[in-house]
């Protein structure tokens, strides 16, 4: 299947974005809707991902700092070339933006997946929404999508 990415604006976008995260997010992950809508968002750089056949299959956004997050594809499309697409873009727009630096807040089963990205730990595992993360940071050019598979 064959995927492409949009950078869009939260203003004009905003129903479809929050329609995706909240069908992937609040219903299937049980986030609170309070904890997955943030002020970032306005602040953010926000992507949409779609299918061959032009349909709205998922999201994500770069926040100012260089963090990727509010990874969200429907689940119908989680596989290796959807999460290559949107994580390509988004440090493409982070290069673009003149970021030396990317982040991300993983859950524990994806941190494999991303220190074979190049991705190194920050810190301690922490809590967010309920969720055990860790923080990870990744040099622009040191990063590498092959092992992205299945994300939420």
């Amino acid at each position: 299947m064959s995927y492409h990415v949009d950078k869009v604006s939260w203003l004009q976008k905003k129903a479809l974005l929050k329609q995706i995260r909240e069908r992937v997010f609040v219903y299937e992950l049980h986030i609170p809707k309070e904890v997955e809508f943030d002020s970032l968002d306005a602040l953010s750089e926000h992507v949409i991902i779609h299918s061959e056949k032009n349909e709205a299959v998922g999201t994500g956004r770069l926040s100012p700092d260089g963090l990727i997050s509010r990874i969200a594809v429907l689940q119908s499309h989680r596989n290796r070339e959807a999460y290559t697409s949107l994580l390509n873009f988004l440090v493409l727009i982070a290069s673009e933006k003149g970021l030396d630096t990317i982040y991300v807040n993983c859950i524990l089963d994806e941190v494999p997946n991303f220190i074979e990205s190049g991705f190194l730990k920050q810190g301690c595992v922490f809590m967010e929404a309920g969720i055990p993360r860790q923080k990870l940071k990744c040099p622009i050019s040191s990063f590498n999508t092959e092992p992205f598979t299945m994300l939420h």
